[in-house]
């Protein structure tokens, strides 16, 4: 969880987080849910609503796919481990810039 604190939970700094950004997230689960519409996927259809640009406020027809949850998943769990041009992964994950040393 990204508010923890010495293993527990941070009630306050989850709630400070989701008041600072409530109307982004409203707009995005809106959207969201328009994709699963326009792709006529009911409520309880296990599948996910794909966008093929990645980007989830573009809700053009050309733009989305049905995809199961597994394969969606699999997709932005792909997209996360992607190192960009330049930087490298430490044995810890985190992302470095620059030549990596041997």
């Amino acid at each position: 969880m990204p508010f923890m604190t010495n293993g527990k939970r941070d009630y306050k700094k989850e709630l400070e987080w989701e008041k600072k950004h409530k109307k982004t997230r409203v707009k995005q689960r809106a959207s969201r849910n328009a994709a699963r519409k326009k792709l006529g996927l009911k409520k309880g259809d296990p599948r996910h609503a794909s966008h093929k640009n990645d980007n989830a406020m573009d809700n053009k027809k050309s733009n989305l796919k049905k995809l199961s949850a597994k394969a969606n998943l699999k997709k932005e769990s792909d997209k996360k481990k992607k190192v960009p041009k330049g930087y490298h992964r430490m044995p810890n994950g985190k992302l470095m810039k620059g030549a990596k040393h041997k």
